[in-house]
């Protein structure tokens, strides 16, 4: 993921900072609890689509 993208992201859910999780394809928004996921190179974020961090990663292959 670009650095620089990353500094321009934010959480959609409370526009703060998001990290990213370059094992899980991830960009993750502690404030909120959530996980959104990394699609090809794209980061998918919305909340519905978004994994809640109290909850275990799917496997490969099953999302």
């Amino acid at each position: 993921m670009d650095h620089r993208l990353l500094e321009i992201l934010v959480c959609p859910v409370t526009k703060g900072r998001l990290e990213y999780d370059r094992e899980r394809q991830e960009l993750i928004s502690r404030a909120a609890g959530l996980a959104y996921p990394i699609r090809d190179g794209i980061a998918v974020l919305l909340e519905s689509e978004a994994r809640r961090l109290d909850e275990p990663p799917a496997a490969a292959g099953n999302g």
